[in-house]
């Protein structure tokens, strides 16, 4: 186990994409369990997908917020890649921690839309970069740790199974990919070059109530009821190490407070005070066994009726270009280092999404 360095009480945190499935619940936790934080965060509020969706998880977040006045959240909309609008929270706010999970997601759509992931992911990571370095100008103690989101995408085509983050990731299949793993790059250059303590999440699969409407679980979920046709990859063929997000919440908040230690090298240089880990189950499902299970927890909700014909409404289709055939998570290092290993089940994390589903689309139908 590695001990804490970094305390959140009375610190200040900058989080960016705050409207997004993570960083949102990242600060539901926050706000509940730390006394007193104080929060900025930014989102671009890009409609993506559906943006009430992203309200709906700020309205939750100002909710618990006004729980604890003694706390502080401030959000801004605005890029990342708006270099003026970053620099001048950094100079108003000063933040200790700063957490970065603003990123256009999605492999397929990197395909089609590519332009987005070069501003969001490499123009504002480097924004984001550059404010860190210079946080420390002046002999001002500046940011204390960087955390940032990567991808279980950076894997690849990799054979070697599970993913470690001891393997080689130099062959990315998805203009996604490729900016994630240039992030881990960045990051590393900054931290050796101005000895910016920062950790990378290869985060794998996240699910669960309000999360993203272009991930597997939750289109299926919207095709079913529509009574349309799901399509699943690689004829049903595909694992995925499914992460339920309050579990990936608990290991980044985990993360925040230990900050890769600043070592000077026999060279008399810095030793990047860097690292990356895996944040998965370390468990990958099928995804027939995922959409069968899926498929109970919904009719159990009432998404869908009782006598749904699911054989019907499903078609087995070849793999889609940028996809990888399974994920799997090699966690043995947060395992060590923090003591954390994802717990929550896959039918429990369906369960309250299907919960969670019903409430949000169909409260007309109560």
């Amino acid at each position: 186990m590695r001990e804490k360095n970094i305390a959140l009480r009375n610190k200040m945190i900058f989080v960016t994409g705050v409207a997004g499935f993570i960083g949102s619940n990242l600060i539901m936790k926050l706000l509940k369990t730390v006394h007193p934080v104080h929060i900025i965060g930014i989102d671009n509020m890009n409609d993506y997908y559906d943006v009430s969706i992203k309200e709906w998880r700020l309205k939750k977040i100002e909710n618990i917020a006004n729980e604890y006045p003694e706390s502080s959240w401030k959000f801004v909309k605005g890029n990342i890649a708006d270099r003026e609008i970053i620099d001048q929270i950094f100079n108003e706010y000063k933040p200790s921690v700063v957490v970065n999970l603003a990123a256009q997601a999605g492999v397929r759509y990197s395909i089609t839309n590519p332009n987005v992931y070069i501003e969001s992911n490499l123009i504002g990571f480097y924004n984001i970069l550059e404010a860190c370095r210079h946080s420390y100008d002046n002999g001002q103690e500046g940011v204390e740790h960087l955390v940032y989101a990567s991808s279980s995408s950076v894997y690849g085509t990799n054979k070697k199974i599970p993913y470690s983050t001891d393997d080689k990731v130099d062959n990315p299949v998805s203009l996604y990919a490729a900016t994630k793993k240039s992030n881990e790059l960045m990051a590393h250059a900054y931290s050796k070059l101005y000895n910016i303590p920062s950790t990378g999440l290869r985060f794998f699969t996240v699910y669960g109530p309000a999360g993203r409407p272009d991930m597997a679980y939750f289109g299926f979920t919207n095709k079913l009821r529509a009574g349309d046709i799901i399509q699943i990859f690689n004829y049903g063929n595909c694992k995925r190490d499914f992460t339920y997000v309050d579990d990936i919440v608990e290991g980044v908040k985990r993360v925040i407070q230990v900050a890769p230690e600043k070592k000077t090298g026999e060279d008399g240089l810095p030793v990047p005070p860097y690292t990356v880990y895996n944040i998965g189950n370390s468990n990958p499902e099928n995804l027939l066994e995922f959409v069968d299970i899926l498929q109970q927890e919904l009719i159990r909700a009432g998404v869908l009726p009782e006598d749904y014909d699911f054989e019907s409404h499903k078609k087995l289709v070849p793999m889609q270009p940028g996809d990888v055939p399974i994920t799997y998570a090699d966690t043995t290092a947060l395992e060590r280092d923090f003591g954390f290993k994802p717990k929550t089940s896959l039918r429990d994390g369906l369960r309250k999404f299907a919960e969670w589903y019903k409430e949000f689309y169909m409260q007309e139908e109560f």
